[in-house]
């Protein structure tokens, strides 16, 4: 029977996640500034902390509550494109939850591929167009029923970030740069990776 995550796991993941875009803040920077406004980095780190903020000031009661104020937060604070795309993706994921107090590992996942497909209809992206999605893709399509498979998804998205290099970016203001963007990690790749990670290390520290 796998195990069922509750408000704290859901908490836990975003404290993980918003303390994972401080630490590599500079490095997304360095990342965007190759091929994007060099602001994905302190963006992100100014909405994942108004997250926090946020969460603590009236903690919500369901892990859908949690998400979609998470979701909110993100789209008021966060500059660019960045904002409502990590926006939507959580406010659609914690949504499919409705005002269940527990979700298993299965609904979790299936409720982040209704996210990621939020994600791809708002950025009119796919796989294989540079973009966040190159990593949200095959983590959400290594997500199943237990815990033990976001160790997988953690794997997969940082792999998806790191195949971004040799891709042309088709999507964003990377694009504008044609084949100048070849050879460029994609900065929104490899946040998403971080926040797929998070998701592992809440799982691993919940066990």
């Amino acid at each position: 029977m796998p195990d069922l995550l509750d408000t704290v796991f859901f908490r836990r993941w975003l404290a993980l996640a918003a303390a994972a875009v401080d630490r590599e803040a500079d490095r997304l920077t360095e990342l965007d500034s190759a091929i994007g406004d060099a602001d994905h980095g302190s963006n992100l780190r100014r909405g994942f902390a108004s997250v926090s903020a946020a969460l603590d000031a009236e903690p919500p009661v369901t892990p859908g509550a949690v998400l979609v104020l998470a979701g909110r937060q993100l789209i008021s604070t966060v500059g660019g494109a960045s904002g409502p795309l990590y926006g939507t993706l959580l406010r659609r994921t914690g949504k499919e939850f409705g005002d269940a107090p527990e979700v298993g590992p299965g609904r979790l996942a299936e409720a982040l591929r209704e996210g990621v497909a939020a994600v791809a209809r708002l950025g009119g992206a796919k796989a294989g167009d540079k973009t966040m999605l190159d990593a949200l893709e095959p983590a959400v399509a290594a997500l199943g029923d237990t815990t033990d498979s976001f160790s997988a998804a953690r794997d997969a998205a940082e792999e998806g970030a790191l195949a971004t290099v040799p891709l042309q970016a088709r999507k964003g203001r990377a694009s504008y740069l044609g084949e100048r963007s070849i050879g460029h990690r994609d900065p929104g790749a490899t946040s998403s990776a971080l926040l797929i990670a998070a998701l592992a290390q809440a799982a691993e520290e919940g066990a």
